[in-house]
Parts: C-alpha cells; sequence; structure tokens
C-alpha cells in the first residue's frame, strides 16, 4: 500500500488543501518583495558633487544655484552636471560661454554628492554613498543577498528532511523578521550586507518548505494545480512590491514594510500540518496518522478511520531503512539518480539565471520605474494560467523544455532587433518575461515530482543552490556591457537555450506516482492506473495496476 492511497481515503484535495495553501499565501507573498528588492533599495538616482560648502561666503555665495552648478561642475554631453568630478578651481567664464576647455584639470567629488530626490528620498546609493567608483558595491547588494538564499537552500534542505518540514518553517519565519529588520536598521554597508546575507539565508526555508508541503499534501490529480495556485502568490506579491516602492520611498521603511506579513503568518504557523509524507517516511506512523485524520475529519470523510487504520499506516514502504539518515551524498550515489541530480541542476540554473537576468534590468522601456516593474509582474498571472494548462495537456518536460527554449529566443530576437524598433522590442521583452515566469512555476512542480520522499528537501535544496548561484551572478554579469552592450543578452540567451535542452533529457512526471524511496528512482518509474471495482459494502475502492512507463 502506498501513501497515495491512503491519501485518497482521507480526499487528496478538499478543504483541509485549500485551507493549507492559504496559509502558506501569506508568507509566499513576502518572498518577491525581498528577492527584487534591490530594484528600489539599491537603486542610483541622478547625482553630482555637493557644492554646497564651497566659498559660501565668498564670490560663490553671490550667485544663484545654477550659476555655482555652472561654474563648479563640467556638464556631460546631454547636458546635466557630471556625476563624479568637479572643476578644481570655479570656471566663471563659463557663465558667459557655455563650451567648456578640454584641458581645464577637474577633480573627484570632495564633499560628497547631492542627489536628485524627486523619486527616492532615500537608497543605500544614498545613504551610504555607493556612487563613481562604489557604484559596483549597489549591484553587489543583490548578490550578497542571492548567495545568503543560496547558503540557505543547502542549509534548510538538510534540516528539514531531519527535523521536518513544520519546525524548520517557524525558524524561518522567525529568522526572517529579526534579520530583515536588523538589515534595515544598519549603521554602516558592511552591517547591512551582512544582515541582508541572513536574510537571504532565512527567507530560503519559507519558499522552499511551503513548496514542499503543498505538493506532498495534494493528490496526484491535483498536483498541478497546487503548484501553479501557490506561485500565483510570487505574482501577487511582486505586483505589490511595484506599488509598496511607489508609496514608501524610504529604503528602510522599505524593508520593514515588505516583512510585516512574517508577522501574520508567524501567529497563524501553528494552524499548519507537518507533512504525513514525511513523517511516515521518518518512522513516526503515529503521528502522521492523527494528521490524516484530522485531514479526513476537515475534508468530511468520516469513513477514514473505518478503512485505514494506524497499522496500515506502518506497512507503507516509503525506506528502506527507517533510522537511515539522507544526506547530500546521497544524491550522487546511484546512477539514475545522479544523473537526474546533474540535470536538474543544470535546468535550475539556467530557469534562475533567465529570470532574474530579465527581472532584474527593468530600464529597458523608456517608462517609469515602477510601471516597469508592474508590467513585468503582471505578464506573469497570464503565463501561470497558461502553464496551468500546458502541464496536464502536454506534461512536465516539454513545458519545462519549450518554455526555456522559447525564453531563450526572445532574447535573441531583442538582440538582432534594432533600437529604434522599441514597441516590437518592449513587446517581446515582456512576452520573454512571462515565459521565464512559466518556466520558473514549472521547475518547482517538476522537481518536488522527480526527487522522493525520503530525498525530496535535500533535493529542492541543492537546485535551490543551483538557482541562486545563478541568480547571485546575474547582477555581475549585467556589468559586462561595459566590455560590450549586448554580452549580458548573449549570455543570458544561451544559458537559456541550452538548459531548455537539458531538461528534455527529464522523465516525465504528469500522472506519476510520487517516488518514495531511492529505489524507486533507480527501478523503472511505475505509473498507477485506477480503475474501480465494488467491496462488499459497495463502496468504491480505488485499486492500482502499475504499467511501465520509458522515461
Amino acid at each position: 500500500m502506498k501513501f497515495d492511497n491512503i491519501l485518497d481515503e482521507a480526499d487528496g484535495f478538499g478543504r483541509y488543501q485549500i485551507a493549507l495553501i492559504l496559509l502558506l499565501f501569506i508568507p509566499r507573498i513576502t518572498i518577491p518583495c525581498h528577492f527584487l528588492l534591490n530594484n528600489f533599495i539599491a537603486a542610483i538616482p541622478s547625482h553630482h558633487c555637493d557644492i554646497s560648502s564651497l566659498d559660501a561666503d565668498g564670490i560663490l555665495g553671490n550667485l544663484s544655484r545654477e550659476e555655482r552648478l555652472t561654474v563648479s561642475v563640467p556638464a556631460q554631453e546631454d547636458g546635466t552636471p557630471a556625476s563624479c568630478h568637479m572643476f578644481s578651481h570655479p570656471q566663471f567664464h563659463l557663465l558667459m560661454n557655455s563650451s567648456s576647455p578640454s584641458e581645464v584639470a577637474v577633480v573627484q567629488c570632495q564633499n560628497g554628492w547631492e542627489y536628485d530626490n524627486s523619486t527616492f528620498i532615500s537608497t543605500l546609493a544614498t545613504h551610504f554613498d555607493l556612487v563613481c567608483d562604489k557604484r559596483g558595491l549597489a549591484k553587489a547588494s543583490a548578490t550578497i543577498f542571492f548567495l545568503g538564499v543560496m547558503a540557505g537552500a543547502v542549509f534548510f534542505g538538510v534540516l528539514c528532511d531531519k527535523y521536518g518540514r513544520r519546525s524548520m518553517l517557524l525558524v524561518s519565519y522567525v529568522s526572517s523578521i529579526v534579520f530583515s529588520v536588523a538589515s534595515a536598521f544598519s549603521s554602516n554597508y558592511i552591517m547591512f550586507a551582512a544582515f541582508h546575507f541572513l536574510t537571504g539565508l532565512a527567507l530560503t526555508g519559507i519558499t522552499n518548505i511551503s513548496v514542499v508541503l503543498s505538493v506532498e499534501w495534494v493528490d496526484t490529480k491535483h498536483r498541478t494545480f497546487m503548484g501553479v495556485f501557490g506561485s500565483i502568490s510570487w505574482s501577487l506579491g511582486n505586483m505589490l512590491l511595484a506599488g509598496v516602492a511607489y508609496l514608501v520611498t524610504d529604503w528602510r521603511m522599505l524593508i520593514i514594510t515588505v516583512t510585516s506579513p512574517l508577522l501574520l503568518a508567524t501567529a497563524t504557523w501553528w494552524l499548519i500540518p507537518e507533512s504525513a509524507r514525511w513523517l511516515i517516511a521518518s518512522g513516526k506512523a503515529e503521528t502522521a496518522y492523527k494528521y490524516l485524520q484530522k485531514c479526513a475529519t476537515f475534508n468530511k470523510r468520516q469513513e477514514f478511520t473505518s478503512r485505514v487504520k494506524l497499522e496500515s499506516l506502518s506497512t507503507v514502504a516509503t525506506m528502506d531503512q527507517q533510522d537511515h539518515s539522507y544526506t547530500y551524498l546521497d544524491l550522487v550515489k546511484t546512477p539514475k539518480l545522479r544523473r537526474l541530480t546533474l540535470f536538474t541542476g543544470i535546468v535550475w540554473y539556467g530557469v534562475a539565471s533567465t529570470y532574474y537576468g530579465i527581472s532584474l534590468n527593468i530600464t529597458g522601456f523608456g517608462l517609469n520605474l515602477y510601471l516597469t516593474h508592474f508590467i513585468y509582474a503582471a505578464i506573469e498571472v497570464p503565463a501561470k494560467i497558461l502553464i496551468y494548462f500546458t502541464l496536464d495537456k502536454v506534461g512536465r518536460r516539454v513545458s519545462q523544455s519549450g518554455t526555456l527554449v522559447l525564453t531563450g529566443f526572445c532574447i535573441l530576437i531583442n538582440i538582432i532587433t534594432p533600437t529604434e524598433y522599441w514597441t516590437f522590442r518592449t513587446v517581446i521583452a515582456v512576452l520573454g518575461k512571462g515565459l521565464s515566469e512559466a518556466s520558473f512555476t514549472t521547475v518547482f512542480l517538476y522537481t518536488t515530482e522527480l526527487y522522493p520522499t525520503v530525498m525530496r528537501q535535500n533535493g529542492l535544496g541543492y537546485t535551490s543552490f543551483m538557482a541562486r548561484l545563478g541568480a547571485s551572478i546575474c547582477p555581475l554579469i549585467m556589468l559586462l556591457e561595459d566590455v560590450w552592450t549586448l554580452l549580458p543578452e548573449v549570455i543570458f540567451c544561451t544559458m537559456a537555450i541550452f538548459s531548455g535542452l537539458i531538461a528534455w533529457l527529464l522523465p516525465e512526471t504528469n500522472n506519476a506516482r510520487l517516488p518514495e524511496t531511492i529505489e524507486d528512482i533507480e527501478e523503472t518509474r511505475k505509473k498507477p492506473v485506477y480503475f474501480t471495482t465494488e467491496d462488499q459494502s459497495n463502496v468504491p475502492l480505488k485499486l492500482p495496476i502499475s504499467t511501465d512507463t520509458t522515461h
């Protein structure tokens, strides 16, 4: 008897599962707000050297602000003041002659910078003066965050399989709140970077555990709905971020505001159940039975206790050794699991690299920052609805491979299209963003179905590590535009197409039973086909017949 059969008796998709996904909806809205927060808190507004203290009581004091700026700061080609340099001495002749001789000596800003506060009251760049030669530190803050997410994938991957999903979810809630607030009150950039790293580490637990819990409590037929509907929280949170950032333009308050939903999530944590699959796999059948009874009662399956006994849970074959502790090394010990580990790692790297390569570059629309971010977020909703139908119609493998390859082609089209065709380029860019989100939605669901229960959190931890590696490198790849403007796009395009082709080598999991043990992976995957019969009480029973499917 397999767990899927037992879950069917308790109703694998009822009010209990809907309540679970709604409880997890609250913290999951926070995730995109933090993951894409760098678009706003690290924004660099226009700036020039601060000249307020230059000879204020002398000759310059008699000039207007515009005149003082003219004689103190050189103008760029577009007529705006230079961002990082000033004249070594005031150039009064510029008041009569707009041209500046090339031999005039300039120096770096001596007294700090003056920033345009029309869009942002305060950002990391304005607060810590991360401009000019320190400009790279602003983009590096995103890399630091994703390095934390990468470390968190390993950290929570190990502990969740050892101590359970539910307890580690609470750890993630509380630590995310503490580290986020601490980063908002940082007194220097080093302190901010440290707590920003720890925030990324803590938030990873929410990302991974919520997905695993959702999938492990739902039956095979509704896994697609659970995975896609749950991911809608990302898109809503992403759109919400644009509105919140528009209203809250101080970077400290913005961090605190987007973290606040976690307070409600912590207050409702006690309502979230532990994964019954994990409890059985860990030899805790009695506790699993109590949760399954609650599920059956909530779903109005009163006959559950008469049809499924505690003893039947003890016979569920989920582990070859109940006391065996699995580690990341087990991912590469057996041939098929090793192959699966290699391919899923490449796919996740490509998915994340492409998605964040597009999402963190929101300056190409010619629109303001907030509207661009909102458009990029809004396109994700129809993309998720479309992928919901294709996942079941054409399968996981085709959906994963297709969305990645098409994303790559969208980037390629924009590479070869002249910039004057901005309307066409904008449409293609939005389409590519939607496809990249569809590939991300697919990969979460696909991965949870590929790995066995005993290694599922470790597998998701490893793949999340690879994804965050790709995400953390994205801001650094964007700096390569100084070498060649199109180089970042070429890299993202190549990675998308390559990882899409690798995804084609993965096995199909559509309507297949979730693997429980490593042996389920190494043996030919079985696809359950159900027929209905009647027992002596005329109660329909679902009896599984396994048929081989190639992969």
